[in-house]
């Protein structure tokens, strides 16, 4: 078949990219469709879950403040103005969160050295305890869900995601 035909299943393949990179661009290619449609579905569902993770950390504990808690978790002490740029919050959004965790005796915060009119945030070891609790139970449900594929399947979709998120950074 030629390029920019249709396949045997009706989808049309890739051609010329004039605009951005994208095949005639891209707005009403079927695969453009399909995955915005199941990103959107991920999306939502991965927001219900993550109030759920939240509810699992601490029962007062805010949809939004887990990844918050999971970043800390990952990358250690920070600066307010580093997860608030990280998360995509604002400077006063980030406070409120930070208070609100800290009221909850899951993170601290201790004087930066390198500048001290700066903070640095870090979980405290209840904190660190109850996320590493959630996210250990979290990978659990995903073996369990994916527990038939292929694990370079599951390999290839973390690889995916992972390219798809740092393009989703620019």
């Amino acid at each position: 078949m030629h390029e920019g035909g249709n396949s045997e299943d009706g989808r049309v393949e890739s051609g010329s990219a004039p605009s951005g990179g994208v095949p005639d661009g891209g707005m009403d290619q079927p695969e453009f469709l399909d995955l915005e449609r199941e990103l959107t579905v991920l999306f939502r569902r991965a927001r219900a879950k993550q109030g759920e993770m939240a509810r699992e950390v601490h029962p007062d504990l805010e949809s939004a403040a887990y990844g918050l808690l999971v970043r800390l978790g990952e990358s250690g002490r920070q600066r307010a103005t580093e997860l608030a740029a990280y998360i995509g919050v604002g400077k006063a959004t980030m406070s409120r969160q930070l208070r609100a965790l800290e009221d909850l005796g899951l993170v601290a915060r201790e004087p930066d050295p390198a500048d001290g009119r700066a903070w640095l945030v870090h979980l405290t070891e209840e904190g660190r305890g109850r996320v590493a609790k959630v996210r250990e139970a979290r990978r659990g449900r995903y073996v369990e869900q994916l527990s038939h594929w292929d694990r370079h399947e599951v390999a290839e979709l973390a690889r995916l995601l992972n390219q798809l998120n740092r393009g989703m950074e620019k």
